[in-house]
């Protein structure tokens, strides 16, 4: 449940919001699926809900594109899993999709709050 009393924000996420997530999620090293969700819906408070039929899609997709790697290993409760790790491209593929979605949330800033500029 969200801290903040929210509901969810389940599939309302704009388009391509979630690859940037996975994307920071990664920076802070390699991680399986289960652990990449956990961590975007902690961070978020559990606003943000992500569904393995989301997830898995956007990793492939990812993968495809050069930004992230995947390799098997062995998983805290010892099963194989794979896991999914940032690529220098992906990297690149961070900080300009970062500052998209910053100049996007300031121009959405200011439809929302045009007194305060």
């Amino acid at each position: 449940m969200p801290k903040r009393g929210a509901p969810p924000l389940q599939g309302e996420i704009l388009p391509g919001t979630l690859d940037l997530l996975i994307l920071q999620t990664l920076v802070l090293g390699a991680a399986h699926g289960h652990t990449i969700a956990h961590a975007i819906e902690h961070r978020s408070e559990d606003v943000l809900q992500v569904e393995h039929g989301s997830l898995y899609p956007a990793l492939h997709r990812l993968e495809e594109r050069g930004w992230i790697a995947s390799f098997w290993g062995t998983s805290e409760n010892n099963r194989k899993a794979r896991y999914y790790r940032l690529t220098r491209a992906g990297r690149k593929e961070l900080t300009q999709q970062t500052g998209r979605w910053q100049d996007l949330v300031r121009a959405i800033n200011r439809v929302l709050r045009p007194a305060e500029e």
